[in-house]
């Protein structure tokens, strides 16, 4: 009787996160993936005085690009740029962005 199913594996399984990583690589839609991360942390890591204020538009080669609703919440989230850097890399791991770039616009 013929044995059916996949062959046997060979080391340690695979989490199914380092799979789909993997895929989203080979497809080259790994940034797409890392912005898909990002905005479901995005509040947690901002807290809830700052999150209404700032929503990310996207993400590239690790800098955040993200509209602030005036000039004023622009000066303060310059000001906590290195903690809301250092809270997206503690959500994040090494998928986290760099850098944070803000400009004045509208939220939505």
């Amino acid at each position: 009787m013929a044995k059916h199913g996949p062959p046997p594996r060979k080391g340690q399984p695979e989490g199914v996160g380092d799979l789909i990583s993997g895929v989203l690589e080979d497809l080259g839609l790994d940034e797409t993936s890392a912005s898909v991360r990002l905005l479901k942390v995005w509040d947690r890591a901002l807290g809830p005085k700052l999150a209404p204020h700032c929503r990310p538009e996207g993400m590239r080669r690790g800098v955040v690009r993200a509209d602030v609703r005036d000039s004023a919440w622009m000066q303060r989230l310059q000001l906590e740029k290195p903690r809301i850097l250092e809270a997206l890399k503690r959500e994040l791991g090494d998928a986290a962005p760099t850098d944070l770039r803000l400009r004045v616009g509208k939220l939505g």
